[in-house]
């Protein structure tokens, strides 16, 4: 035990950089295809990371990295046509909304995954994690707020995204844990149905809502550099979002999610003179802090977990080896004295 520990730490550690990380440059990559550089069709581009994702989870595979596990086909079919509407909604936000309003978009999933969990896995949260919680969300308010640009068309989308991005994550974890597959297996087994869902239906959408053909647009050198760029990023991104929630939950993968957030907006201000004042600034810290108070709350809880765990054991397994050695106590009083017959 003394050795899993660190090593389970130092994984999830490694999944959370991984995360932020690759999420904070496909954001900003993104960003730039689509704003700065007009292309403006998010579902086809979303249809494009997941193929280039099972692509390379194929290889991977092949080269015998990671072993494949049977799961019912059902259950990872409808998992990942959600996951892909859910990600393509998502990219539809960030498309047709400021980076503000894509992150205050991200900020409401914390309370309603909460909600979720509440009502239907029956999850208890502390008043603690509650609060720390609710100041992560203040502080990425007041950071965001001055960047917010609202428009009938990405409400709606961002609504949507809410919703299926809360079902699709809690998902995510429930099934890992219950079918006992790692995220790479699962990702592997739903990145074909995410890809055919929006590789079918996202030209459609992009067409409706931006009134141009993805084919016939005009594909410069620049262009495709980024495109290929974001397909690259994309691949880190699917993965360790999927690493991140096994591992975790997805509670704490949206408080990473807003971690992502504070950094967006500092990426944003400094490559794309995105505004930037001193109410971003105050937004920021107060998110650090609400971040960093979670973060404690949640390592204090998880020990008390683990104490209360082990003195729950040791109390079931206390009766038994005291009738154990009452036993044995038995036997050798029935057992004849040679003193006692001198």
């Amino acid at each position: 035990m003394g050795e899993t520990t660190p090593r389970l730490q130092l994984g999830v550690i490694g999944a959370l950089a991984l995360s932020v990380t690759s999420s904070v440059a496909i954001v900003i990559c993104n960003k730039a295809l689509m704003s700065n550089l007009g292309f403006p069709f998010a579902t086809t581009l979303t249809s494009w990371h997941l193929m280039v994702t099972f692509c390379t989870l194929h290889v991977a595979q092949r080269f015998n990295v990671f072993e494949t596990k049977a799961v019912d086909t059902k259950t990872v079919m409808l998992f990942g046509i959600l996951n892909g509407i859910s990600i393509g909604l998502l990219n539809l936000s960030l498309g047709f909304n400021s980076i503000g309003f894509y992150q205050m978009t991200k900020l409401a999933i914390i309370p309603f995954t909460v909600l979720l969990e509440t009502l239907f896995l029956k999850k208890q949260f502390s008043q603690n994690i509650k609060f720390s919680l609710s100041l992560l969300l203040l502080g990425v308010g007041i950071a965001s707020i001055t960047d917010l640009q609202l428009n009938l068309v990405g409400s709606i989308i961002s609504l949507l995204a809410i919703a299926t991005t809360c079902v699709g994550q809690i998902l995510t974890n429930t099934i890992q844990k219950r079918l006992n597959v790692s995220s790479t297996q699962l990702l592997y087994q739903s990145a074909p149905f995410q890809a055919g869902i929006l590789f079918v239906f996202g030209p459609l959408v992009d067409k409706c809502l931006t009134k141009q053909n993805v084919l016939a647009y005009k594909y410069s050198p620049f262009v495709l550099a980024f495109i290929i760029l974001s397909c690259v990023i994309s691949v880190s991104v699917n993965f360790s979002t999927f690493l991140v929630i096994g591992k975790t939950s997805p509670v704490t993968y949206q408080v990473l999610g807003h971690l992502k957030t504070c950094l967006v907006l500092g990426f944003g201000y400094t490559l794309l003179h995105d505004p930037f004042t001193n109410r971003n600034i105050i937004g920021i810290l107060v998110a650090m802090f609400g971040m960093g108070l979670y973060s404690y709350f949640c390592t204090r809880e998880n020990k008390k977990k683990q104490i209360n765990d082990l003195s729950s054991q040791t109390k079931e397994t206390t009766p038994f080896l005291g009738s154990k050695n009452n036993q044995d106590m038995m036997e050798e009083v029935k057992k004849p004295n040679k003193d006692s017959l001198v």
